[in-house]
């Protein structure tokens, strides 16, 4: 028996369980997507997109890697950007990050962990930028979770001076982009608050966002 025999079996599963409650459901989601959100999340297995926000597929575009970060140089997500603004319409950019994140405890420790060091390079800077204020905190934990905070926070003023949104605001095209983390103790998103609606409230979002305790 294959190794992977067992998910096939689940999909089946879901696939019968899915239809009995919605005979159209997979004749309606081949149809084209026309999501409101884009999320841009962490790889971790324990942070499922969908399931957190209650959305079923086809409501939710979704892009995902290590520590949900926006990188300029990033082809990938700037594309899943553009993509998601320019011909899907998204009304909301929601960037995700979490409690408990590998990818941003390893920017905290001085390690060599290989190929990762590449991208974590990025996480580092972010702790750099914001060693002191971190390093003011003694907890370790509590220190590891504003990190993680202030890691979503700086993405979401990545995203906001990409070329995608930037010229999305010039068109007057309306895109909201948003900070949120989740916690994965309890299941709860929380709001970080530094939503952006346009370019004005960029330098004042992340201002207060900032200066904000944790939640």
């Amino acid at each position: 028996m294959c190794e992977l025999d067992n998910l096939f079996t689940n999909n089946r599963q879901w696939t019968e369980k899915t239809l009995e409650e919605d005979p159209t459901f997979f004749n309606k989601l081949s149809q084209q997507q026309a999501p409101e959100y884009l999320w841009i999340g962490c790889s971790d297995s324990r942070v499922p997109a969908n399931e957190i926000v209650g959305l079923l597929p086809g409501e939710l575009f979704v892009h995902r890697n290590v520590a949900n970060a926006v990188i300029h140089t990033d082809m990938n997500c700037q594309s899943v950007m553009q993509y998601a603004v320019e011909y899907l319409k998204v009304k909301h950019i929601i960037v995700c990050g979490h409690y408990g994140c590998g990818g941003v405890k390893a920017a905290m420790e001085n390690k060599r962990l290989g190929l990762i060091d590449n991208w974590l390079r990025h996480l580092r800077d972010v702790y750099q930028k914001h060693n002191e204020a971190l390093l003011s905190i003694e907890d370790e934990g509590q220190r590891w979770d504003r990190l993680c905070e202030l890691n979503v926070i700086e993405q979401v003023y990545n995203v906001c001076h990409s070329t995608t949104v930037q010229a999305a605001w010039d068109r007057g095209q309306a895109v909201s982009v948003h900070a949120w983390i989740y916690s994965i103790q309890d299941g709860l998103l929380r709001d970080l608050k530094a939503t952006v609606t346009c370019q004005d409230e960029i330098a004042d979002a992340y201002r207060i966002a900032m200066a904000s305790k944790r939640l």
